[in-house]
């Protein structure tokens, strides 16, 4: 058995009719259609991070990347140095 939580949720009058439409030319319900856009939302988090996400998150105590990481990575003379977590050795 599946249990769910009742949520109350207001629409301003226009979403409440686009919602209704899309939902009933999907044959589902409105609550249904909703439940699906928050799977939806809640699984495509994450799955656009970018190089981006893990700037800021450590210290190496030698290296700018922590602090000036966008700069860093955009400057085209440091191509092929920033391999983070190698160290040169075989892979």
């Amino acid at each position: 058995m599946v249990w769910r939580m009742t949520t109350k949720v207001a629409l301003e009058a226009e979403q409440h009719a686009l919602v209704k439409q899309k939902a009933a030319s999907l044959g589902i319900s409105m609550a249904e259609y909703i439940r699906r856009l928050v799977d939806k939302d809640l699984a495509d988090k994450g799955t656009n991070a970018g190089v981006s996400s893990i700037i800021g998150i450590g210290r190496s105590g030698g290296s700018d990347i922590a602090v000036e990481g966008q700069e860093a990575i955009s400057d085209p003379s440091l191509a092929g140095v920033l391999c983070l977590g190698w160290s040169g050795g075989a892979r």
